[in-house]
């Protein structure tokens, strides 16, 4: 038989983390940033419903999948703007 020491509360239980928010920041680190949003938003729709840890890695996961997305599209737009214009057009 177990007692309890006067004074001390018990310890809850950890509190669990959504593993989808989890997985959201890993895939966005990782350079997989279209499915890093997705599972953000998916991970966020789930905390809000369960009541889990982890919105603030399903939110970096979703900002750091768009802050790459968003610099993948002007890095290739600006590549494909000094391509076009480094050609020279040569006529005989």
């Amino acid at each position: 038989m177990t007692e309890s020491t006067p004074g001390y509360a018990a310890v809850p239980a950890a509190q669990k983390t959504n593993v989808l928010a989890i997985v959201s920041l890993v895939i966005s680190i990782l350079g997989f940033n279209v499915i890093a949003i997705i599972l953000g938003a998916i991970a966020l729709n789930q905390i809000k419903k369960t009541g889990e840890n982890g919105r603030g890695l399903a939110l970096a996961g979703i900002i750091i999948g768009a802050i790459s997305l968003v610099l993948g599209i002007i890095l290739i737009i600006v590549s494909v703007v000094i391509a076009a214009s480094s050609t020279t057009i040569t006529t005989y």
